[in-house]
């Protein structure tokens, strides 16, 4: 049997006891990170070899697993954190797996993402999990804009070393705010919400990050209902006051515009 088993995506404490016992069964871990996985194994007292299953070594450590299972030994497959196949690697074997019709069983675990669309207190029907954008601007913008039709808040995984970046570009395309999680389940966990590019450059750049953009019909209906606001008549009022086109920019995606209609009418308008 292969066990694929969700691991804690920080805290130590929600490793579930059908994990533990599984793991301290199996006769052999697979693991996105040996180091990371000896570290949980020790936590718990358990002693078992492990192996390496990552994105480059897939496809042969997916043969190496359904060898192990063929020689009629049980397998764990776990990622760094969270769980496999949810932007971690697993997907290679479980397709094997099921073409070969062999056994497994998915023992579950946290996931970030949740996590970050609960923390975001957005719509709680659907959703839109995207995982990782691209790490090239041009290819981010692409995919991203692939994305605005999609009428439900949008779930982002992004590593500190792009989140800024990513946040700048989201911010063009979806309404503010924009959730920002950092450390779900950790000492320092923070949600926060982004308004302004100004809000960015205040972010702990620590971690990983969940960033979910509330793109939902429902809830923009609701705001554009229960407000029935005239853009053009409040930006065309400010401007008569004048006040800055970038506070205006700021007041008018607070209010739920788009940055980038915002600022193509606040261009329009101030001519």
């Amino acid at each position: 049997m292969l066990y694929v088993i969700g691991t804690p995506i920080g805290n130590l404490s929600d490793l579930s006891k059908r994990a533990v016992e599984t793991l301290s069964s199996v006769d052999i871990v697979f693991a996105e990170d040996t180091r990371t996985a000896l570290n949980l194994l020790n936590s718990q007292g358990i002693k078992k070899p492990c192996k390496s299953y990552y994105k480059d070594n897939e496809k042969t450590a997916s043969e190496s697993i359904i060898e192990c299972l063929l020689n009629g030994n049980n397998v764990a497959l776990i990622s760094e954190a969270g769980m496999p196949c949810i932007s971690d690697p697993g997907a290679v074997v479980i397709k094997k797996i099921i073409q070969k019709e062999l056994p497994f069983e998915i023992i579950q675990g946290p996931t970030a993402l949740i996590h970050g669309l609960i923390a975001s207190g957005f719509s709680g029907g659907s959703f839109y999990f995207h995982g990782f954008l691209p790490h090239k601007e041009k290819e981010k913008i692409k995919e991203i804009k692939t994305l605005l039709n999609i009428k439900a808040p949008v779930i982002f995984y992004e590593s500190p070393y792009r989140v800024k970046e990513t946040l700048n570009i989201l911010l063009d395309y979806f309404p503010a705010p924009i959730a920002v999680t950092r450390e779900a389940t950790k000492v320092y966990e923070e949600t926060i919400f982004i308004i302004s590019k100004e809000d960015i450059e205040n972010i702990t750049v620590k971690g990983e990050f969940v960033i979910t953009v509330n793109n939902s019909l429902e809830d923009i209906n609701e705001t554009n209902n229960s407000l029935s606001l005239n853009y053009d008549h409040i930006i065309k009022e400010l401007l008569s006051e004048n006040i800055s086109s970038k506070d205006i920019l700021k007041m008018m995606k607070t209010l739920g515009m788009k940055r980038n209609e915002a600022y193509n009418l606040i261009n329009k308008l101030s001519m």
